[in-house]
Parts: structure tokens; C-alpha cells; sequence
């Protein structure tokens, strides 16, 4: 059986069911089967090396005594199966008792299924997509490897998925962006905006080919944290580390900008900061209040840029990406947060991607951006990456592609201006009144059209501005 196959089969078993509505709950109840499925192998490996190992799931809910059809007529199906689903699998692992001294590795059970869902309703089907994932033995290492391919067309579906495509980052960029950056063992790895986990999977097999004992994973493994604040992709990522051996995962249900910068100590900075934050949220105002006043935005990405400013540690780095709204942008607070940046930070790469490296989640441009905190900003190298189809840009049917960054790779490290790279100085920055958004000078001479997009993109800009100024203005008129 193929991993595309597999998917399959269960892509159409799951369409023909009355309660699932979407791709996005498709894959919810695909994962939450995923997870107990993956947990069980992991457990079975626990109770073989540790003599003192216990579950906290009690034996009647584990995955080997209800999942497994032992061709005998007793494996629960139909009616049976959906009773036994919702009404005792479900409330006993959302209810299971956790405090303090819970192992991690047992606590994430509780957390998975605390917004899971099982959307199936007809018991019949529900067994036949067991039955396909019981094909899978997850004890095996090549089986339990080869699934990881799986995984990753299940994470790539979300892209077609509605809103949930937001939590999928292209692996061509998060293992460009993590290569670049070289996470080392021992250091600390953040992700505050993980989504599916794509950039910490990155980090872990750049990483993985350094591991030379017990003691060097105990360290990857420790040095890994990741927040992420919806549930589905929260799920997704959890699952995803403990497929790629993370057995502890520090992935938190959480909002990371839900804690106020100020209260930040040394021991909450990290080594390397990797990450795509969401673009075009609104927070509210008590969010905004986690900030400095002069660094207030409703913008979101905006707000991720300054708490990686406070997260990072002295010589730490980064790479992070964001739509082209952020180089250009002009309000107060998008100045503050760049004259921030750039004061305290070595913004020293900006790569230019072009239209269609999201899609079909959304088709504006994006940027990688890359500092460290060695000092401030001197001037910052831009590069213009070049559609390695030939065309202006990607789309769905044409994706980026791990070599498309051959030509950024050789650059890397012997820049060198050209037709496609080109440098900017720190007083040419201020003299734009930081406005990043410097346009390739070798094309300086043709016409400058924008795409629909990008108007959209910057009509939207604009607003938001003037929504912004008018919110301070009503505020200063009730004080």
C-alpha cells in the first residue's frame, strides 16, 4: 500500500460520513486517531525499557484493547463503537487527573483531548479507517518513518482547508530558514506561532545528524519549546513531534501574546527564534496592553515582531517571515517596532519572495527576515529569490521547492552585489523613515506595477492606519 493510497482510502471513507463538514474537520478526526494510535507505540517502547513505567491512560482506553480488530467478532463497530467513542473513550481522557508532578509526556494526553472532536457518526466507517491505520505498525522503525511522509501530505491538505491553511509553513522555507540559522544541541529553540510544527520538525532533523548520544537528545529534546493557540494545529504539532521521536514535547496551548513583555526574565530568551506569525489578525486592546505604548498595534504580526525583540537572547537569532505590509507600513507603532529592531538587532538579510508561496492560502508577497542580537542594524543585504519554474510566481500546481534556494544557499556566504542582491545602509533606512520595503535597483528602470493583490494588500494597510488614528483620537477626545 502507497502513502498516497492510504490517505486516500480514508479521504473517501471520511466523505461519505454525515458528520464531518470540511477538510478541516476531516483531518481533526483523522488526527485525534493519529495521536492515540502513535501514543500507543510510543507507550509500548516506555513499559519495555522503563520497569516502573505507568500509563495514564487506564488499559480499557488504550489504543491495543479497543482500536485493534483481532478477527475474532468482537472489535467494537457501528452504534457500539460510536457509544463507546463518545460516551467513555472521550470523557475519560478529557477528565484525566493531572497535577504538577504529571510527567509531560503523560499530561499531553489530557491536553490533546481537551478540544478534540469525533465528528463521525456512522460507526461503520469509523471502523474501517481504524482498520486502515492499524496497517501502519508504528514499533517498526520504517513504518513508523516512512509515515512521517504521511503526516506531511495531511499537513499539506490543510492548505486547502479554509482558514486552517495559515498553519502550514512550505518545508522548502522552514528548512532553508532553520539551515541558515544552524540551531545547535543545547541551544534554546522557539516557535511562538507553531502551527503544525514544521518549523521545530525542521530544527530537529538539522539537529538530529549531530546527536551522538543519549545525552545530545536528551538536550535537542529539552531545548525544543513551541506555543501555539488554536486547537487543531496545537493537535497537529503535538503529534508531529512525538512522530519525530520528541517523546516530551513542549508544545503549549497557549496565546504567546497573552503575557506582558515586561515581565520577561533572562531564563524565558532563546538562542534562535524561528517562525511565520499569523498575518492580518486584530488583537484587542488587552492583548495591546502587554506592550509598551509606543509599540501598541491591533496588527498582529506586528505584535509577534516585538516580543521576538524581547524573547531573544544577547547573540541569539532569527528568522522569521512576514507579508510585505510590515516593510512598507508607516503607522507609529510599525516605525516604533522597525526603529526597535533595528537599534537592537542586526537586521543583516531581507530575502524577497514573490506572490504564490502561500497559495492557495493567499498569494501576497512575503519576506524572510533574519537578525541577531549581536548589535545594531549597519545595513541590510536584500535578495530577490528567483520562481524556479521561470515564472513571476508560485501557485498551487507549481509550489516552492527545496532547490529554489540553491541560489540564496551559494550566496550566503560570499555576497556579492548583483542583479538580484543589492545592500541598504542604516542611514538610507532612517532617511526612509525605516520603511523597508527597497525595491531591486538593477530594475529601477521599469515600470513599477503592483499587482491586485498588493493593492488590496496596501489599501488594507492604509485603513488600518486610519482606523488606528481615529481609535486614538476618540480615546484622547473621552480622556
Amino acid at each position: 500500500m502507497t502513502i498516497e493510497s492510504m490517505i486516500k482510502r480514508i479521504q473517501d471513507i471520511t466523505r461519505q460520513d454525515a458528520g464531518i463538514n470540511g477538510d478541516a474537520q476531516r483531518i481533526e478526526q483523522l488526527v485525534w486517531m493519529l495521536f492515540l494510535k502513535i501514543y500507543d507505540a510510543k507507550e509500548e517502547f516506555w513499559e519495555f525499557e522503563e520497569d516502573d513505567y505507568e500509563s495514564i491512560i487506564p488499559e480499557e482506553f488504550k489504543w491495543r484493547n479497543w482500536a485493534v480488530d483481532h478477527k475474532d467478532g468482537k472489535a467494537l463497530t457501528g452504534e457500539e463503537l460510536l457509544h463507546f467513542i463518545n460516551n467513555k473513550l472521550f470523557p475519560t481522557l478529557k477528565n484525566l487527573e493531572v497535577n504538577e508532578n504529571t510527567a509531560r509526556r503523560a499530561a499531553v494526553v489530557k491536553d490533546i483531548f481537551q478540544d478534540a472532536n469525533n465528528f463521525m457518526k456512522n460507526g461503520v466507517l469509523l471502523r474501517q479507517i481504524i482498520n486502515i491505520l492499524n496497517e501502519v505498525d508504528f514499533t517498526e522503525y520504517d513504518d513508523r518513518h516512512s509515515f512521517n511522509d504521511v503526516y506531511e501530505l495531511i499537513l499539506k491538505d490543510l492548505q486547502s482547508a479554509g482558514n486552517s491553511g495559515e498553519f502550514y509553513s512550505p518545508r522548502p522555507c522552514t528548512d532553508f530558514i532553520v539551515e541558515m540559522l544552524e540551531p545547535k544541541i543545547g541551544e534554546k529553540v522557539a516557535d511562538f506561532a507553531c502551527g503544525t510544527g514544521g518549523f521545530l520538525i525542521s530544527a530537529i532533523n538539522h539537529m538530529r545528524e549531530h546527536v551522538k548520544s543519549t545525552e545530545d537528545m536528551d538536550k535537542l529534546q529539552n531545548g525544543l519549546y513551541g506555543i501555539e493557540k488554536k486547537p487543531l494545529p496545537y493537535l497537529l504539532a503535538t503529534t508531529n513531534m512525538i512522530l519525530h521521536d520528541i517523546d516530551t514535547p513542549r508544545i503549549d496551548h497557549d496565546n504567546s501574546l497573552g503575557k506582558s513583555v515586561r515581565d520577561y526574565k533572562e531564563s524565558d530568551r532563546f538562542d534562535v527564534i524561528i517562525m511565520n506569525p499569523p498575518y492580518g489578525g486584530v488583537e484587542e486592546s488587552s492583548i495591546q496592553n502587554n506592550f509598551p505604548v509606543e509599540l501598541r498595534t491591533s496588527e498582529t504580526a506586528d505584535l509577534f515582531m516585538a516580543l521576538i525583540i524581547y524573547r531573544l537572547k544577547q547573540n541569539g537569532r532569527c528568522g522569521v517571515i512576514l507579508p510585505d505590509g510590515f516593510l512598507f507600513g508607516t503607522d507609529n507603532a510599525k516605525v516604533a517596532i522597525k526603529k526597535k529592531l533595528l537599534e537592537e538587532c542586526n537586521l543583516h538579510t531581507i530575502i524577497r519572495l514573490p506572490g504564490g508561496v502561500f497559495a492557495p492560502y493567499t498569494s501576497i508577497s512575503t519576506n524572510i527576515l533574519f537578525f541577531d542580537k549581536s548589535g545594531p542594524t549597519q545595513e541590510t543585504w536584500y535578495y530577490e529569490h528567483q520562481v524556479g519554474y521561470g515564472t513571476k510566481t508560485y501557485s498551487k500546481t507549481k509550489p516552492i521547492r527545496h532547490n529554489d534556494f540553491k541560489n540564496e544557499r551559494e550566496w550566503w556566504n560570499n555576497r556579492e552585489e548583483n542583479e538580484v542582491a543589492w545592500k541598504v545602509s542604516m542611514d538610507e533606512i532612517i532617511a526612509n523613515n525605516f520603511n523597508l520595503d527597497f525595491k531591486n535597483p538593477s530594475k529601477a528602470q521599469e515600470e513599477a506595477l503592483l499587482s491586485s493583490e498588493e493593492y488590496v494588500e496596501r489599501l488594507k494597510e492604509a485603513i488600518k492606519e486610519s482606523n488606528d488614528l481615529v481609535q486614538k483620537l476618540e480615546a484622547a477626545l473621552k480622556a
